[in-house]
């Protein structure tokens, strides 16, 4: 079972619906008991990185996903890593080194702000969650912030003007920038190798 990690803000339902399409047993939750049970968790997101992770924090969740197989989407992504430059300084959950940091500090500034649409992801990294899919297949993004100082973890990393970090990867905890759920079938190729059990 899929545990859809509910703390208030995400794209739960979009994200619920592409799990099952692809033959997944997912449910949304925010019971500390089942996400203990899941086999893998989703931390999905959409928003302010302060306001998530206090949400997170105030429910305890923070506390529970660790050792988990997680994938960390969008806001969820850059909630993994160590801190935040979004609007203040905020501490992340420190699953994955690194920073997140304004994109308008790093690309040409021609190019508008939040990055929205489709773009070709550069393997940089291999990573299990790209098995079913090619080089230069494209995914959908929307953000304003990108995942800095952690290239030893990045998996893959998009073009908008300069490289941007498409994906991370820590041994069991996955990181997109970029929404799979709304990515057609490169989405779903890659939520079913990321939900696979891995063989023994």
């Amino acid at each position: 079972m899929i545990a859809i990690i509910d703390y208030g803000v995400g794209n739960l339902f979009s994200l619920c619906s592409s799990l099952k399409i692809i033959g997944e047993d997912a449910v949304i939750t925010s019971d500390e008991n089942v996400i203990k049970s899941a086999d893998k968790l989703i931390l999905p997101g959409v928003g302010a990185f302060g306001d998530a992770m206090e949400k997170l924090s105030e429910s305890g969740l923070d506390k529970v996903i660790s050792g988990k197989d997680i994938m960390g989407i969008c806001l969820g992504m850059q909630l993994l890593f160590e801190k935040s430059f979004e609007y203040g300084e905020h501490k992340g959950l420190g699953l994955i080194k690194g920073n997140v940091v304004p994109i308008e500090d790093y690309i040409p500034n021609n190019l508008k702000i939040p990055h929205i649409g489709w773009n070709a992801l550069h393997f940089k990294n291999n990573s299990k969650i790209y098995k079913y899919i090619n080089e230069n297949d494209c995914v959908y993004f929307v953000h304003s912030f990108y995942a800095a100082d952690c290239d030893e973890s990045v998996t893959a990393t998009a073009e908008y003007g300069k490289e941007l970090t498409a994906s991370v990867q820590k041994g069991n905890v996955y990181g997109c920038q970029f929404h799979p759920e709304k990515s057609g079938n490169v989405g779903l190729k890659i939520l079913k190798a990321f939900c696979e059990k891995e063989e023994k």
